[in-house]
Parts: structure tokens; C-alpha cells; sequence
């Protein structure tokens, strides 16, 4: 089971990777746009900082994810990311979708691998030390 999770965490991390150098060197021509989709994506680039502030999150974690290193905070951080990854591509794009799902099911596997690393946030009232 530790490789099947080495596997995914390392796939997971080379796609986040991936798709924050090819942002920052511009390596793949983005298809053109319609609709909902265009909409969305232009009132995001409207803010001027979210496609960098994305992609940086992105190329970081993505690089802790295929390290080994710090594995369950990347998982905290990119989950808002998985999540808006897979609405955007269920409801608005569905070109995305299988990796949108693969994004959901392997953060669901990584977490659940690292489940006692996650236990201290799931506790309802935490004594902090002092």
C-alpha cells in the first residue's frame, strides 16, 4: 500500500507541477474560451494577482507533494484547490473532468494514508500547550 501511495502522491505532484511551469514559461497555448467558462475565467485574471497566487501555491506544493516532505499540509492547502478544480470542470467545463476526479480520489487516498496527521484538526476541543 506504501507504494500505491508513493504513486499517487508522486502523479499529484508532477500534475500540480506540471501545470504551474507551464503557467509561469507559458508552454501550452490555453484553448480558447466560451461561454460560462470564458466568464469565469476572465473575471478571475480580472483581480491581477489569482493566477500567480494559484500557480505559486500550486508549483509549491506540488514540489512538497513529489518530496515527501510536508505531506499533509500540501493536502490542506490544495484541497480548497481540488475542490473549486472539480466544480469548475463539473459545471462550467467538462473537458477536465477525469483529472478533476483523479484530483479528488487521490487527496481523499493521501489523506486518508495520513489520517493521524489530521486527527489533532478533526478533535472538537483542542487543549492547546501552554
Amino acid at each position: 500500500m506504501k507504494i500505491v501511495m508513493i504513486i499517487v502522491r508522486t502523479l499529484m505532484g508532477l500534475l500540480f507541477l506540471f501545470g504551474a511551469v507551464a503557467y509561469f514559461f507559458n508552454l501550452v497555448t490555453p484553448p480558447p474560451l466560451e461561454g460560462s467558462m470564458k466568464t469565469f475565467n476572465e473575471g478571475l485574471a480580472a483581480s491581477g494577482y489569482f493566477f500567480t497566487l494559484l500557480k505559486v501555491t500550486e508549483l509549491v506544493c506540488g514540489l512538497l507533494l513529489i518530496t515527501g516532505r510536508f505531506v499533509p499540509l500540501a493536502l490542506v492547502i490544495l484541497s480548497p484547490i481540488i475542490v473549486n478544480i472539480f466544480f469548475v470542470h463539473a459545471l462550467l467545463d467538462r473537458t477536465g473532468l477525469p483529472v478533476a476526479i483523479f484530483l479528488v480520489l487521490a487527496n481523499f487516498f493521501l489523506a486518508y494514508f495520513y489520517r493521524d496527521a489530521f486527527k489533532p484538526l478533526l478533535t472538537p476541543k483542542y487543549e492547546a500547550m501552554r
